[in-house]
């Protein structure tokens, strides 16, 4: 993508900061964010940064593409607080559809992953239910964009359904904190020598997507203006213990996970992606393999440990 003006809201959040770097030394980008889990220190110079809501009317709405990322984007955040949940992610992403549809062509949201069942691999058309009201209010996205796509020709509307997305602490998923994914907690834990909490037995698989190709993977739908849902992962998908063993291989350490009962109804215990629809659709192919992707959430810990021993 080149010389477009790019709206990113969530853009100083963790997937919406790396797209928006990403896009900025040959685009126009402003990153919107309300800094509930953001913060503009994630946003390269180049990025234009304007406090504010999805919600809010007070932002740029004179843009050319607008990747849609804002949300509260995990189970826990709404079962917090259901209204506000909902508002964000259904209202803010209606919101953001309205005031920018007449300078707009072309708008790429976040969309959910978590309402597919434990049967992979996860393909785009399968039959899907809400079990939590996460899944509800994003599911909700998925009918505006069903409405948008239908009702103005001159408007593609894409729902990007991402697996298990990662970077760890060492880059911009650092300010997630406790929200962060799992394989960036447990290698903070395993790095000051704790062990990592596994829910369950381990057996649970996860198809781990590194933050790079996630952004690569909202560029490619919107330079081809796709319309629809498209999954984004990897195809592949590691148990939490061969997480575990790849994390302490990486950072040299012996460490047994402490297993748990997993607290949660409606659990998602098996993931695996089916990615062809997004592959045939732009040429776009995940580049990061898990294992080299843990390689990178380690790395910081092998220096800090280098450093630490001059």
């Amino acid at each position: 993508m080149k010389n477009r003006h790019v709206l990113v809201t969530g853009g100083a959040g963790f997937v919406g900061s790396t797209l928006a770097n990403a896009l900025a030394p040959e685009n126009d980008v402003i990153a919107l964010d309300d800094l509930h889990l953001g913060t503009p220190d994630n946003l390269d110079d180049q990025v234009t940064f304007v406090e504010g809501s999805a919600l809010d009317d007070g932002w740029p709405a004179d843009v050319d593409v607008v990747f849609h990322l804002a949300a509260l984007s995990s189970r826990a955040m709404l079962e917090e607080n259901p209204q506000r949940g909902t508002r964000v992610n259904v209202e803010g992403m209606v919101n953001v559809i309205e005031r920018t549809r007449e300078h707009a062509d072309t708008i790429v949201y976040a969309g959910t992953s978590s309402m597919y069942d434990d049967d992979p691999p996860a393909h785009e058309d399968d039959p899907v239910a809400a079990a939590t009201c996460y899944e509800a209010s994003m599911l909700a996205r998925d009918r505006y964009m069903e409405y948008y796509n239908e009702f103005y020709d001159d408007l593609a509307v894409a729902s990007t359904r991402f697996s298990s997305v990662y970077e760890g602490y060492g880059g911009n998923e650092a300010h997630k904190g406790g929200y962060a994914n799992t394989v960036s907690q447990w290698a903070a834990k395993m790095a000051e020598g704790d062990r990592p909490v596994v829910w369950g037995d381990g057996s649970q698989t996860r198809d781990y997507v590194h933050v790079s190709d996630v952004a690569r993977a909202l560029e490619a739908v919107a330079d081809k203006r796709l319309s629809g849902a498209y999954n984004v992962g990897t195809g592949e998908n590691y148990s939490f213990d061969e997480t575990v063993d790849l994390l302490n291989k990486a950072l040299g350490t012996d460490i047994d996970p402490e297993y748990e009962p997993v607290p949660l109804t409606a659990y998602n215990y098996q993931q695996r992606f089916d990615v062809t629809k997004l592959r045939e659709a732009t040429g776009w192919e995940p580049t990061v393999s898990f294992p080299e992707g843990v390689q990178r959430v380690c790395a910081p810990y092998e220096s800090e440990a280098r450093a630490g021993s001059d």
